[in-house]
């Protein structure tokens, strides 16, 4: 469920419409709802209330928004970084440094030191070496760094091969079959606490197969492993619960993934460590934009919308599906390819989709937009970065500003040779 809805014939947010948010602000534009947010931040954490002892982290990745991490912060919510600069973006929204987990397979020593430095309270540990860096730095200011080693289970996600991370060919995570004695080798670092292990094999599981296979075998090292003398005390089974992109779609609940997930870890006695990101924010935003052209073409005609793929990258990246919907409906629906004007044939939305019938200077949307939108943008053909707004109630707030193309060129330097 999310909080867009037809109210006098029109869409909107929650309590604003977004016909004013787009004559006040302009398109396109990235448009969240708070209490989308709030609710599927609530949803997922009674859906897992079964497996007992859970640490919620929200995957910044999916959108690092100041404002809505602070939402997430608010629903108690801890942050999983992959950069410098999410770890920036997370302490900054309110997240605690105990609440914030650091995955990402190629952490640099300066990150890790600024993690150190601010107390996060779990690294999850790519690679031997990544674990000796880690455990000397620590040590040599006096720490000693919460740890757990990703594993990489080799189990299909049978997601797309974009988003899958954990197959034997995938880059990241120790191969389940070398874990047992990188973890004897890491475990007794002075300066590392390595506590656990984790696993992530992807995004988008349209299925709890994959994740149940998965679960089985991280239980089952952890089992090892405290054979071999080892104190586990958590284990991080990542995200990658998916979201209905198509309206109709059937995808797992949080409430069926807690289920599956407190039958398997029943027996461990772990605190379980999750990082859900686009199952909280997916459905939590859209992309508004405005048809600019409809221009005939040989099979169908071309919606030309003012959003462009560097807008949102999804469909040119993965062929991702994105509902597309008028703003003000009249009914009437047509087949059409919806573009953007980007100088590209990959800049398409959506070729031969059946869809609300538009015409030159309407308002759509992209639905499910919350998640991987535009956090992914660029300014590819020199076009500006796309603003967002947060709508709670009937209020609204622009919490990231439009960046004009004059303001990037700005930047930029030529040399006094040239």
């Amino acid at each position: 469920m999310d909080h867009f809805h037809l109210k006098d014939g029109a869409l909107w947010c929650e309590d604003v419409p977004l016909e004013r948010i787009a004559a006040e602000v302009g398109t396109p534009v990235y448009v969240y709802s708070t209490a989308t947010l709030e609710r599927h931040a609530q949803v997922f954490r009674a859906g897992l209330a079964p497996v007992g002892r859970v640490h919620f982290a929200f995957a910044v990745k999916a959108n690092p928004n100041l404002a809505v991490l602070r939402v997430l912060a608010k629903a108690g919510y801890g942050a999983d970084i992959v950069s410098g600069g999410e770890l920036a973006r997370a302490l900054a929204a309110g997240m605690a440094p105990a609440d914030i987990v650091f995955s990402g397979v190629g952490k640099t020593v300066a990150e890790l030191e600024a993690a150190l430095s601010a107390g996060i309270g779990q690294f999850n540990i790519e690679l031997e070496e990544e674990g000796r860096v880690l455990a000397a730095l620590a040590a040599a200011r006096g720490q000693v760094a919460q740890a757990v080693l990703r594993v990489n289970p080799d189990v299909d996600a049978r997601t797309h091969a974009k988003i899958s991370t954990g197959k034997a060919e995938n880059k990241f995570g120790v191969g389940v079959d070398q874990a047992p004695a990188i973890f004897q080798r890491l475990a007794g670092l002075p300066g590392l606490n390595l506590r656990g292990v984790a696993i992530h094999i992807g995004s988008q599981l349209q299925t709890l197969d994959p994740l149940e296979a998965a679960y089985v075998r991280i239980g089952a090292l952890v089992g090892e492993l405290r054979a071999a003398g080892h104190t586990i005390t958590h284990v991080d089974l990542g995200g990658g619960l998916g979201v209905p992109y198509r309206a109709g779609d059937i995808f797992p609940s949080p409430a069926e993934l807690g289920a599956m997930m407190a039958r398997v870890t029943r027996d461990w006695d772990v605190t379980i460590m999750v990082e859900p990101g686009r199952v909280i924010a997916g459905n939590a935003g859209v992309l508004l934009t405005r048809v600019i052209w409809v221009k005939p073409g040989v099979l169908y005609p071309h919606v030309i919308v003012d959003a462009a793929m560097n807008d949102l990258a999804r469909p040119a990246l993965y062929d991702a599906w994105h509902d597309f919907a008028a703003v003000r409906p009249s009914g009437v629906h047509e087949t059409v390819n919806i573009v953007g004007p980007v100088c590209e044939s990959g800049d398409t939305f959506a070729t031969g989709r059946l869809t609300d019938q538009v015409a030159g200077g309407d308002l759509a949307v992209f639905r499910t937009a919350g998640a991987y939108g535009a956090t992914m943008a660029s300014t590819y053909n020199s076009r500006g970065l796309v603003p967002e707004v947060l709508v709670s109630g009937a209020r609204y707030a622009v919490v990231a500003d439009r960046i004009a193309p004059s303001t990037i060129l700005a930047a930029e330097r030529v040399p006094e040779w040239l």
